[in-house]
């Protein structure tokens, strides 16, 4: 009997300490009521429920007088047309906004009388394996630390990827050339990247487990070093399964916008071809800027391990205001030079018109609340941050040379927004851009010495650095 009453006793015990953890931090009763109180079943709420129950938030969103309203599409400012790309449904939007700017700086040095697109398949071929050994790399480097250690999980969760930024494009294209897309068309596995990436991904994390293995055993750093160099083998052949062998040789004859044969056709090596149509080493030519408001301005920055290959260039970027941001936009546009850009392409855009603007949508008014975070709090908090790369196009200036409107050359066919492009307000350019890449012609002295400071390092796993675009 005494028996039974201490076990009630330790039942009852242990029923009020979890009563008491409820009410100290778990949703109670009361707290329930206050909440369907709160809530209210007024005859405009059952309307609305009822409303988005069977329509999208988006359509009952939108703001009509402004989709009413025709778009001005005139830019006082605009660089020449190129055919517009897809990316499909990858991530590659860093390697088509930097192919894009590569090819269109090829046809102003030629007065747009020849033209080129290039494989992004050939080059995502050589993204796919650096960014292989860059991970296997990295586990031999934190070999010794714990699996349960922040730098081995972060390889482990983060083996490979597709997105990347235009350090990728700088690193890999002139280490492995370029190729025209006639030669080395898409395959399915390079614009539909899930499947084989998840594969990939799968063989690196049983790989890197086998290389930790090897540094626990104390095996010889000869004999760790051909075990990785035969996984970079076995990886080297499921990418030419999937995206295709890459090409040593071609021959290109190049043509003009309307199709014409404009050159004698030429034998290239990806290497040759590189140095004739982009004719320039690209490391150094350029300085990469940001606006992140949440850091101090004018300071130099740089992205531990956000690189695409071991021996490359991690993202190194300038903090500036937006204002700076835009006179170094407007700057590059004025000279005909297009601009890698990126942003968060997902906040307040509507994708039928290819139009971004504040105004598109009224969510506050429809679910009856507000969203005031500033930029610097959605970046801190996740809310927001660089999603997509976009080949910036074009700008508008009212009459004291203020941005009205910006144009970017977007990588999701001509099917989609303004046929291939997107327009941008500036009220919303300035909340939602992040980061630009500017040739250093047309950065200030100021501004370059600024670039040239030893920069703070930032961890990866920061919130602005955390979407792929």
């Amino acid at each position: 009997m005494r028996k039974q009453l201490i076990l009630l006793a330790m039942c009852l015990l242990s029923a009020g300490l979890c009563a008491q953890k409820t009410a100290d931090g778990g949703i109670t009763p009361v707290m329930l009521d206050q909440m369907r109180q709160s809530a209210g079943q007024t005859r405009t709420h059952r309307a609305l429920q009822n409303a988005m129950a069977g329509l999208s938030i988006d359509d009952l969103a939108r703001n009509y007088t402004s989709a009413a309203t025709p778009l001005d599409t005139h830019f006082s400012i605009e660089t020449p047309k190129q055919s517009i790309t897809d990316q499909k449904s990858s991530g590659r939007c860093w390697m088509f906004s930097g192919l894009n700017v590569l090819r269109a700086d090829f046809s102003a040095r030629h007065a747009d009388s020849l033209t080129v697109e290039f494989s992004q398949d050939y080059l995502f071929f050589y993204d796919q394996l650096e960014k292989a050994n860059l991970f296997l790399q990295g586990v031999l480097d934190t070999a010794r630390e714990p699996m349960e250690s922040e730098r081995v999980r972060f390889f482990f969760q983060h083996p490979i990827n597709d997105g990347g930024t235009f350090c990728g494009v700088a690193d890999l294209a002139p280490k492995y050339g370029l190729v025209p897309a006639s030669v080395v068309p898409e395959t399915y596995s390079a614009e539909n990247t899930s499947r084989m990436r998840a594969l990939v991904a799968s063989k690196l994390r049983e790989f890197g487990l086998q290389l930790r293995r090897m540094v626990a055993e104390k095996q010889k750093a000869e004999a760790i070093l051909a075990l990785k160099t035969r996984q970079l083998g076995d990886i080297y052949r499921l990418l030419c399964l999937t995206l295709g062998e890459p090409v040593k040789e071609f021959t290109y004859a190049f043509r003009d916008k309307d199709g014409k044969v404009r050159t004698a056709p030429r034998t290239f090596t990806p290497q040759q071809f590189y140095d004739f149509v982009v004719g320039k080493e690209l490391k150094g030519s350029f300085i990469m800027v940001m606006n992140d408001p949440r850091r101090e301005y004018h300071k130099t920055y740089e992205v531990e391990w956000d690189r695409h290959s071991y021996d490359g260039t991690n993202w190194r970027y300038l903090n500036l205001p937006m204002e700076d941001i835009e006179q170094l936009a407007i700057a590059q546009l004025r000279a005909g030079r297009k601009l890698y850009s990126s942003y968060d392409v997902g906040k307040f855009l509507d994708r039928k018109r290819g139009y971004a603007d504040l105004q598109n949508f009224d969510y506050a008014s429809l679910l009856d609340t507000s969203f005031p975070m500033d930029k610097a709090e959605r970046i801190s908090t996740f809310d927001s941050g660089s999603t997509h790369a976009m080949t910036l196009t074009a700008v508008d200036l009212d009459a004291e040379g203020h941005p009205l409107k910006w144009k970017v050359e977007n990588s999701w066919g001509t099917a989609s927004g303004q046929a291939g492009y997107l327009i941008m307000t500036a009220e919303w350019f300035r909340e939602f851009m992040f980061r630009l890449v500017v040739d250093k012609e047309f950065v200030s002295g100021q501004l370059l010495r600024e670039a040239e400071q030893k920069p703070v390092l930032v961890m990866p796993e920061d919130p602005l650095f955390q979407f792929d675009e």
